[in-house]
């Protein structure tokens, strides 16, 4: 062989190597690259202007403690509820801040997801389903709450847990703020020389499970978005069922969009309009068989330590 098959040869043999190198270190670290938990709080002593704010903690079915925050309208009677999911790098405190304005005459759970803000346990795609399906279940369960006009919200990456849920139970009504078709097809953009599909686990696939979501949906984009493009909730909205309207909120971005005043303004007018809509016959039906069928999570006696600022 000669000199320049020899060297033609060695690059090809380091590129593997180098190929090989950084689709094992992608598949080592998937989880830090989907989740990022936020331990400290963001608000931090969160309260509601409008709402009687209690923190809660429940158990998951493997016993794994789950912290947020319940807000009850100072209405008296059953009411219509939100069940909010986060983002990525979310802690949900500042949602207990901004509920008034939000969700106005609506009661909200606030849950972070494991391995965020006080939960424990580690965050996991399959788990924060089964959780937020738990959580559906208790809050319909609670005597302030309307079984038949629960919402679900979800930010970013909290979208695909919210659609999942939405499947799952029967939702209300759908708010998804700055949502994608599905966490691999945005891995692949990023990563596109690697066999990513292979690779990851927490998939998050919104795309599959779209068309089969029966509750009105309301998506919101960022006017600037460079973690979800819009070519990405181009193809979510193209496949949803129960399309309402798709929005982009003026001068946000992916990360300010959801503390925005008009984002509220939007969000709160929706699901107002949503709840005053009468309940069909096969929404009561669907909703009475839920929880009829439901095993809520067993609610924990928070202590001090759940509840203290956790910090880095």
């Amino acid at each position: 062989m000669d000199m320049s098959k020899k060297m033609a040869a060695g690059i090809t043999g380091f590129a593997s190597m180098l190929w090989l190198g950084l689709t094992a270190a992608v598949a080592a670290n998937q989880r830090r690259l989907v989740f990022n938990p936020t331990l400290e709080r963001e608000v931090k002593s969160p309260r509601s202007s409008g709402h009687r704010t209690r923190p809660v903690v429940l158990r998951a079915n493997d016993g794994t403690r789950l912290s947020g925050w319940l807000m009850t309208p100072t209405i008296p009677g059953p009411r219509p509820a939100v069940l909010y999911f986060g983002g990525r790098s979310e802690e949900v405190s500042w949602v207990v801040r901004d509920a008034g304005k939000l969700f106005p005459n609506m009661t909200v759970l606030a849950m972070n997801y494991r391995g965020y803000g006080e939960s424990q346990g580690v965050p996991a795609e399959i788990h924060m389903i089964e959780d937020g399906c738990l959580l559906y279940d208790w809050l319909a369960t609670r005597g302030q709450v309307d079984p038949h006009r629960i919402a679900v919200v979800g930010r970013s990456l909290g979208s695909g847990v919210a659609v999942q849920v939405a499947k799952e139970r029967p939702a209300h009504s759908v708010v998804l703020i700055t949502p994608y078709d599905s966490i691999l097809a945005i891995a692949k953009r990023r990563f596109r020389v690697m066999p990513i599909e292979y690779m990851l686990q927490h998939r998050f696939e919104s795309i599959k499970y779209a068309p089969s979501l029966k509750a009105p949906t309301y998506v919101l984009r960022a006017a600037s978005d460079d973690v979800v493009p819009h070519t990405h909730t181009d193809l979510l909205v193209a496949k949803l069922g129960q399309l309402v309207a798709d929005d982009v909120v003026p001068d946000s971005d992916h990360m300010n969009i959801p503390y925005l005043e008009a984002t509220q303004d939007l969000i709160a007018g929706f699901l107002t309009r949503q709840f005053s809509q009468p309940v069909t016959p096969a929404a009561a039906a669907a909703v009475a068989d839920a929880v009829a069928n439901a095993e809520p999570p067993a609610e924990a006696v928070p202590t001090p330590a759940d509840f203290d600022l956790v910090t880095k």
